[in-house]
């Protein structure tokens, strides 16, 4: 992966500034959505397998709630920081306003890695963490769910810690929860499904799709980006070159997508490293291929002024939270390049999270075909009214207007309700 060390919540800010000058923002709510709204920093003690006790660092930070209870993923990883989180809170309130789901933005984090954990000490760090956050978390005011170094089996035990201390089962405490403890069907696919049907939708608009075998060049093949594959594979796309952290894999004539998933699985990193059906590649190398769609579904700052100008494909779909840089989208515009934004485009995770949240506090259940043909309604509704804004401001950028519209939203929900007292 690209090491950027450009400051993702530097990037964010910038990006509200330009949009609030475009849409005529009021700079009383641009203050107001320049700071979260509350930030929680945490150190605490976790007793390790070998006796000795070990302190981590843990964040939750909560950007916007005028819209509703904040909702974001909770990251285990080594790199985070706050600046990051805050970042991603804030992308956060775009993403659920762009959507136009009741939610506000958070995010949440962990400075460790999961991977050198044993079941055991991530399973105490994370109730222990779960504990330092008790204050602020919980069904009607910030919903945590996984994100990048966790899954069902931690929201597992972040419900179960804050149902202990609670006193009752909490089913809406957390979503992306195993289907026993009241997850929801079409969950685990969501984000890369969604990912999946707004690049479906920018393909219509260039007058093709998948069934037409367009080629297709894919970053990341964690939870995004594999179900993304799944989807594009199974219509007809044409995946040509996956690459991860630890490698990468090309075969100009497709890749089978089921068979590399299996291969991944058993894979010491969960990696398609070293996969035998096609020629090693690199993840510069994959960005300058010849193809229909590029799409990004790992890290953050992944594109960059250096390696945007070889980039080929005419549509860019951002799996990934902030893929692109500032300066990188502005080459790629220049370029002509489709780029359908994070806040849209990587939205299927947090619509499904709030179907499942929606069936946890009634406890009444959904099929799966009432979660996709939803998710389906929203992600096609959001991208014809991105288009919409696009048009009524004369823009060429998707990112540009999904973002005014999601400010719009938020700007008109905080006018609404007030400043109090």
């Amino acid at each position: 992966m690209v090491n950027s060390k450009e400051n993702l919540l530097e990037n964010a800010l910038s990006e509200l500034q330009k949009v609030s000058g475009i849409i005529g923002l009021k700079d009383d709510y641009r203050k107001i959505l320049e700071k979260p709204a509350q930030t929680l920093s945490t150190s605490f003690p976790v007793n390790m397998d070998d006796g000795t006790i070990e302190v981590f660092e843990g964040y939750r930070v909560q950007h916007n709630a005028a819209r509703g209870p904040c909702k974001g993923g909770l990251r285990f990883s080594p790199e985070i920081d706050l600046d990051e989180i805050k970042a991603l809170a804030m992308l956060m309130t775009w993403k659920t306003a762009v959507v136009n789901i009741p939610y506000g933005g958070a995010k949440g984090g962990v400075v460790c890695d999961p991977w050198k954990l044993s079941p055991g000490e991530l399973n105490r760090m994370t109730r222990r963490f779960t504990y330092s956050i008790m204050s602020v978390i919980g069904p009607d005011s910030d919903i945590p769910a996984p994100d990048m170094g966790t899954n069902p089996t931690v929201m597992s035990w972040v419900m179960d810690t804050y149902s202990m201390l609670k006193g009752r089962t909490t089913l809406g405490v957390v979503t992306g929860k195993p289907l026993e403890l009241g997850g929801s069907l079409g969950r685990t696919e969501a984000t890369g499904r969604g990912v999946y049907l707004t690049m479906e939708e920018a393909l219509r608009q260039k007058g093709t799709s998948c069934c037409n075998h367009v080629t297709i060049a894919l970053q990341g093949f964690g939870n995004v980006g594999s179900n993304f594959a799944r989807a594009a594979h199974e219509n007809g796309g044409r995946i040509i070159a996956v690459a991860d952290a630890y490698g990468g894999v090309f075969n100009p004539s497709g890749l089978n997508i089921p068979k590399l998933a299996e291969y991944a699985a058993r894979h010491p990193r969960r990696s398609v490293q070293g996969y035998p059906e096609g020629d090693s590649i690199g993840n510069r190398e994959l960005f300058e291929l010849e193809v229909d769609v590029l799409a990004p579904c790992a890290m953050e700052n992944q594109i960059t002024l250096d390696n945007a100008p070889g980039i080929r494909a005419s549509l860019v779909v951002e799996g990934a939270n902030g893929p692109t840089t500032p300066a990188a989208d502005d080459v790629l515009m220049d370029k002509g390049v489709t780029v359908v934004p994070d806040i849209l485009a990587n939205a299927g995770g947090v619509v499904v999270s709030y179907f499942e949240w929606v069936q946890g506090v009634s406890s009444f259940f959904w099929s799966e075909k009432q979660v996709t043909d939803a998710l389906h309604d929203i992600l096609v509704k959001a991208f014809a009214e991105v288009n919409k804004t696009r048009e009524t401001y004369g823009l060429q950028s998707l990112r540009v207007a999904a973002m005014a519209l999601a400010i719009q939203r938020v700007a008109k929900a905080i006018e609404l309700r007030g400043i109090f007292p």
